[in-house]
């Protein structure tokens, strides 16, 4: 009668009882198997994983959950270095970066597992146990959120033993066919099973495919026109209006928070004579206005594409909050959203005569998913991480001596107002000779922008001619004709806001507050 084998603790490399043949290329074969079965068995726990998390309705897989609890940790550097290297794609980029590492590490433990199970195991529980202790700390997780990890750690455990096993007769003796055979068919079971499961896990969570209808089926106060106004767009520039999927989106959630409009609650609270609770409905049954306001990222560096505007369509927060009356002493409100994310804004600056609003349509569509759908903030005049919360779901009217919102203790300024900025769109790297058409965009929300100069080879400055300015919160174009002559030349550009003040030429990064200096860019004429 056969006997099962079991793993034993000699080396990967040593030859077994009965082995006649203990070759490298043998010795390498279980290795990668070894390997390889640590890495299946990581792949079907993450499976599993998303599974249970669509079943119980969270957003907390353990890649989700272990990248955000990253996110909440990076220092400031690692961010701007992130945002340089992959700009809006740094959430893939972070995401692909966090399962290569945990394949690498089950391979390890596979590898680990052969020898002694107890010590890949030991790999697999850490790995879980990070991924639990991620979920549970996230203040959107919820009672069941550090489950998805749980799930996927018992799963891979599971996995990793039937690995182990199979591979250990190769281990005595790599002549073993059944061994082998029973190895290549648990490898193709669980492949297979991975990819079933995965699908499970598209059809279960469907919750984003609901939330997407029920935002299709809006019905919203529309905008008169969507269409830029006359004399808006300068020849040569970036489009005046940024289309809602070019705009750029720079936040910390790592899933997109999936929220039904029916569900969605904003409760207005803290320093004030008066609680308010809001539902989608309350809002559009308020007097709605529609605003173009262009909207800028702290991480922007000088020249970047973080910056986009758009029509925004919404509710004014002034008109909410004199209904819930701040207090005298109040000077912020602390704005939470669905994923914990929160931001300190001056509450001046939702009292005063700019467009602050609370926004659920943008460009004359209901937000996207992406954009913080159903209801995010837009303040004219600050950088985001100060004020654009998006999937809003909690606004308390304090003072900024009583908290510290997401990124003040990160190192980033409590105030966050939007630096003079001006950039070249065109020509980028090369030109004709003769005349070429230099232009581009200057910003300044809620100051204005009142002149824009143009020098080459750090001669004069020359005056651009400036397209239209419906709003001091929109950016604005620009352009002037270059006589280009053949050669390498450098373009340079500054703005002068409403009062005549220059732009800063210091360079300076965008930590802790913005980016200074001014955008320069090499053109070889031809």
């Amino acid at each position: 009668m056969n006997q099962p084998h079991a793993p034993t603790d000699r080396p990967l490399d040593a030859p077994g009882a009965g082995s006649t043949d203990s070759s490298p290329r043998r010795r390498t074969g279980l290795v990668l198997r070894a390997a390889l079965g640590g890495v299946l068995a990581a792949l079907a726990g993450l499976a599993a994983g998303s599974v249970a998390a669509a079943l119980l309705g969270t957003r907390q897989t353990p890649v989700v959950a272990i990248g955000s609890a990253f996110i909440d940790r990076v220092p400031p550097w690692l961010k701007d270095l992130a945002i340089s290297l992959f700009g809006v794609h740094d959430k893939t980029a972070l995401r692909a970066g966090i399962l290569i590492v945990l394949l690498a590490l089950a391979a390890v433990g596979g590898l680990l597992a052969v020898r002694r199970y107890w010590a890949g195991a030991a790999v697999v529980v850490v790995l879980a146990g990070i991924a639990v202790l991620a979920a549970a700390t996230r203040p959107d997780s919820g009672q069941t959120g550090f489950v998805p990890s749980l799930v996927a750690g018992l799963a891979a455990l599971l996995l990793l033993r039937l690995f182990s096993r199979r591979l250990a007769g190769l281990r005595t003796d790599p002549d073993d066919g059944v061994s082998r055979r029973g190895f290549l068919q648990l490898s193709a079971g669980v492949t297979l099973g991975t990819i079933a499961i995965g699908a499970l896990g598209k059809v279960v969570g469907g919750r984003r495919a609901a939330v997407a209808e029920a935002r299709e089926g809006l019905s919203l106060p529309l905008p008169p026109s969507t269409d830029p106004p006359a004399g808006v767009q300068a020849p040569g520039a970036a489009p005046w209006v940024t289309p809602n999927d070019e705009f750029y989106r720079i936040d910390t959630a790592l899933s997109v928070p999936l929220i039904m409009p029916s569900d969605w609650r904003l409760r207005i609270h803290g320093l004030v004579g008066r609680e308010l609770e809001l539902t989608f409905d309350d809002l559009l049954e308020r007097p709605v206005v529609h605003q173009w306001v262009t909207l800028t990222c702290v991480s922007n560096e000088v020249g970047g594409d973080l910056v986009g505007n758009a029509l925004w369509s919404g509710v004014l927060l002034k008109d909410l909050l004199a209904e819930a009356r701040p207090a005298g002493n109040a000077d912020a409100i602390l704005s939470t959203s669905k994923d914990g994310f929160t931001a300190g804004t001056p509450l001046s600056t939702l009292l005063d005569d700019r467009q602050s609003m609370l926004a659920f349509a943008m460009n004359g569509q209901p937000l996207p998913l992406e954009h913080g759908f159903p209801v995010r903030i837009v303040v004219p005049g600050l950088y985001g991480y100060v004020s654009a919360t998006k999937w809003l779901t909690d606004i308390e009217v304090s003072r900024f001596d009583r908290f510290e919102a997401y990124w003040t203790p990160r190192g980033w300024s409590e105030l966050g107002p939007i630096k003079l900025s001006s950039r070249i769109d065109v020509p980028r790297s090369k030109a004709p000779a003769g005349q070429v058409t230099v232009a581009g965009v200057a910003w300044d929300q809620h100051v204005g922008v009142s002149r824009v100069e143009v020098r080459v080879d750090g001669g004069a400055w020359q005056e651009a001619t400036l397209a239209a300015d419906p709003s001091t919160d929109t950016w604005r174009q620009w352009h002037w004709s270059w006589n280009a002559t053949r050669g390498n030349h450098v373009l340079q550009v500054r703005a002068f806001d409403a009062q005549g003040n220059p732009q800063v030429e210091a360079q300076a990064p965008p930590a802790p507050n913005g980016s200074t200096g001014l955008h320069s860019v090499d053109v070889n004429v031809g």
